[in-house]
This record gives C-alpha cells, structure tokens and sequence, in this order.
C-alpha cells in the first residue's frame, strides 16, 4: 500500500508532485529531502523522545514531518505555502499528532502560538529543514524569542554551517559566528550531499545542532553588542581602529575615548576583527558604554 511507503522516500515524494501537479518553488526555497539516512540521522541528532514537543518550519510535503510524528509526542508546523497545506492535509493523515499552521514564521508572535499550543511552560524542539535564502532571519528568530526551546537542528547551505561554527582567524569566521555563540553551542551534525533532494540545489547543505548557553558575560542590550560586532567587521581586511573611526568618527576627543576602551579592554586597536573572540568583543563593548557610546 502506498501509505506504508515513506512520503521522503524518492519515489512516492515524485508521486505526490506528479499528483498534485507542484514543482518546487524557488520564492520559497523548497528542496524535498529524499534520503532516509539522512532524516534518520535528523532524527537522531535531536534526540527525539515520546515526550518531546516539536517545532518544524517548512514541512514542504512532509517527508520530515512524518519521521518526527513518529518520533515525538506533538509536532507543530508553520508552513508558508498554501499548496503544501493542502498537500500536508492528505500525506499526514494517518497522525493525529501534527498541528499545520499556515503561516510565515517570521510573521508570527512565535512565542503566543506555542504557548497556545503547547501551553506556556513547555519546552520544545525545533528540526527543520530551513529555506536557504532565509536561514540567519530565521535562526536569530529563534534565538531571540522568549521560548523555551532545549535544542535547535536545522539543514541549511554549508557554507552558513561553516559560518555558523567557525572559529576565530579562519576566513568563515565573521558577524553570524559571534552572534550565535552567544546564545548557544553549536555543532555540526551532518554532512548532507546535494543529491539527497528533489530537485538537487546548487550547493550542499550540513545539519547543525544548537543548544542553549547562558554567556559568559550576559549583557542588557545584545543589540548594541552585535551592532558593535557589526561595525568590527564592516572592512574585514581593514584594522579594528579603522572600522572603529568609521563608526564612531575621527574627533581627537573620539580617539582619546576609543583608545581608552581599548586599552581597558587589552585589545590592540592595529588586530583584525576576524581574530577576536565573543569575550574579547564584550570587554571592549563594556569598555565602550563606560565611554558613553553606548547606554
């Protein structure tokens, strides 16, 4: 019977296409996985649990959302096109445990709707497979709402995944490396080789895996900070002073301040941004609302 065959299983996701007359569409970024290792492996990465509440963003025809239906108690999914929704409606029948919500998740108040859903204690899992061209609004999303999520694994283009996990000095390191290492630790779970989709992308694509940290030093306004971080690397082959005059101006008296911080700081203003770690960015931060560029 068809229902036994797995919607992500190359031939059956090719049948629900040719059924409905779809093809993907690039406005949405919509790739279908098609390999069972790797969507075990999502699976796996989450450590997906019969109590576990999940949030899923992008379940195109539902080939994910069937592995995590299988896997965890409830499953929560915005999806953006109204194709799929009709298509989710008949391909997730026989689960009594996936919600579908017609939305764009970047237009929700993410925390209302799961709290209606799960109710506003509990925690929740997200695995997606992300729109590519919209992965970082996403993720910082995520990062900055007021949920109480315990794990993030999400698919998305390499690259963003070697950004996203790069250390200090290497070329991948930049703006979005520092902005999530402040909320969380982040890994790489899984190499995912353009052919485990329908159509196959143009580039090939990591599973990463985020999970919550308190930093090491928390501050009140992150915004400042990262539009700091920002500023530090705006010329990145220019020098942390030059980016920092750029900013700030190049008033004698806005010199003097901005070499104070940055000896308070022990950061030597000729050091390329790409070189400084998150603590080294929030000393000189710190430094820098004690010279009231920031309040």
């Amino acid at each position: 019977m068809e229902k036994s065959i797995k919607i992500a299983s190359p031939m059956r996701t090719q049948a629900i296409l040719n059924q409905y007359g779809l093809r993907a569409k690039k406005k949405f970024g919509q790739n279908f996985l098609t390999d069972a290792n790797i969507l075990t492996g999502i699976v796996a990465a989450a450590e997906l649990t019969k109590e576990d509440a999940v949030v899923e963003i992008g379940p195109g025809i539902g080939g994910l959302t069937e592995y995590l239906a299988q896997a965890a108690d409830q499953v929560f999914a915005f999806e953006i096109d109204p194709d799929m929704v009709k298509v989710l409606s008949e391909t997730l029948s026989p689960y009594d445990n996936v919600t579908i919500l017609n939305e764009d998740v970047l237009a929700v108040d993410l925390q209302a709707d799961l709290a209606k859903h799960f109710g506003a204690d509990r925690s929740v899992k997200v695995v997606a497979n992300l729109p590519y061209y919209i992965t970082t609004p996403i993720l910082l999303a995520l990062l900055q709402a007021k949920i109480n999520w315990t794990n993030l694994v999400v698919m998305m283009q390499k690259e963003v995944a070697d950004r996203l996990t790069a250390e200090p000095g290497t070329k991948e390191y930049g703006v979005l490396s520092i902005m999530l290492a402040y909320y969380a630790n982040v890994t790489t779970a899984l190499k995912v080789p353009r052919t485990a989709f329908n159509p196959a992308p143009n580039v090939d694509s990591a599973v990463v895996s985020l999970t919550p940290k308190q930093p090491d030093q928390p501050v009140e306004k992150p915004d400042q900070l990262f539009s700091l971080v920002k500023a530090a690397f705006a010329h990145r082959r220019k020098s942390l002073w030059n980016n920092l005059l750029q900013k700030f101006g190049k008033d004698e008296k806005i010199k003097e301040r901005l070499t104070r911080a940055l000896d308070q700081s022990k950061i030597e203003p000729g050091i390329r941004a790409e070189r400084l770690t998150l603590n080294q960015l929030t000393d000189l931060y710190l430094a820098l609302m004690e010279e009231n560029f920031y309040r």
